[in-house]
């Protein structure tokens, strides 16, 4: 069975940093397009940053230039490093893979941006 499990997240004043990880565990053939959403709560799920196999990225317009989303296929690894934190980003950041051909959820990091 496929599980994705993330690391990296906690409490940051504004305008600090944090490195979110998300690493894909089990028997693995393949690993497509690599996405990292959010939810705030009251809010609907949004998705924050996504990449695809060959290292395309996109980012929801708010993080641009703040988030960077990468991956480390021989570690079968997402990662989303986040700077200039606001308190606006405080969500659960959740990975997501599509993996073996189906979706995969991860349970979730809290991040919390406040002074």
């Amino acid at each position: 069975q496929v599980q994705l499990v993330e690391s990296g997240g906690g409490l940051v004043q504004p305008g600090g940093s944090l490195r979110l990880s998300c690493a894909a565990s089990g028997s693995i053939l393949s690993i497509g397009v690599m996405r990292w959403y959010r939810q705030a709560p009251g809010k609907q799920r949004e998705l924050v940053a996504s990449i695809t196999s060959d290292d395309g990225t996109n980012y929801e317009d708010s993080v641009k230039g703040r988030f960077t989303i990468s991956r480390d296929n021989a570690w079968k690894a997402v990662y989303l490093q986040m700077n200039n934190l606001k308190p606006e980003d405080t969500a659960v950041y959740v990975c997501n893979a599509y993996v073996n051909w189906q979706n995969f959820w991860g349970q979730g990091t809290q991040v919390t941006v406040s002074s």
